[in-house]
């Protein structure tokens, strides 16, 4: 099993980049609540041990790294509301969020990775899509780290306001449990109307 490495980030030094980030979003597939993204520059010099794709990782593995990458790198975080996945669609919502991630870096990024095999359009910084790229580059799976710990914790957060649906354990995915309140409790505030199966409610 190959864990992810600074591979990709050297290379991108070598041709002159001095911060380069990783950037990765989470959410595409909840039926509820706001796609999230993060951007990531790592300090070559000081890596938090045991970086890899957020979805290998334990819950109390991930909330570790999550407050180690805070205090090492420099994050950016970024968010699509449901209302902007609903007017342009999930896919261009979420690369909304990412632009906003690595515009809220402390930082100018001049070099970009980003997780999937589409760069979002608007960026006016060097960029390159890396396919998997959790599973290959740090930067990316602390991005998606990141990411997943914001996103996880916001649904908690609403889960309080809207009990029933059960997103503080299903985050907003389509799960049978969810699925269930949606018939006897109807829709909320926060669905994601665009989505085939709100929509038909």
């Amino acid at each position: 099993m190959t864990h992810p490495d600074y591979s990709l980030e050297t290379e991108a030094h070598a041709r002159g980049a001095r911060f380069v980030a990783g950037v990765d979003e989470v959410g595409r597939g909840p039926l509820a609540g706001p796609v999230m993204a993060a951007a990531v520059i790592l300090d070559p010099n000081n890596i938090p041990e045991g970086l890899n794709d957020s979805k290998k990782l334990t819950a109390k593995r991930r909330a570790l790294l999550y407050d180690q990458i805070l205090d090492c790198a420099d994050v950016g975080f970024g968010e699509a509301s449901v209302e902007e996945i609903d007017t342009h669609n999930i896919l261009r919502a979420s690369h909304i969020a990412m632009a906003r991630a690595i515009a809220d870096l402390s930082n100018r990024a001049d070099h970009v990775m980003i997780d999937g095999h589409l760069i979002p359009r608007d960026l006016d910084i060097s960029a390159e899509s890396v396919i998997k790229g959790d599973a290959k580059s740090v930067s990316i799976s602390a991005a998606s780290i990141v990411a997943k710990i914001r996103r996880d914790r916001f649904m908690e957060s609403l889960a309080q306001q809207f009990p029933g649906y059960g997103w503080e354990r299903n985050m907003g995915y389509p799960t049978k449990e969810h699925r269930s309140a949606l018939q006897t409790l109807g829709i909320t505030p926060h669905h994601r109307r665009s989505f085939k199966l709100i929509h038909n409610i």
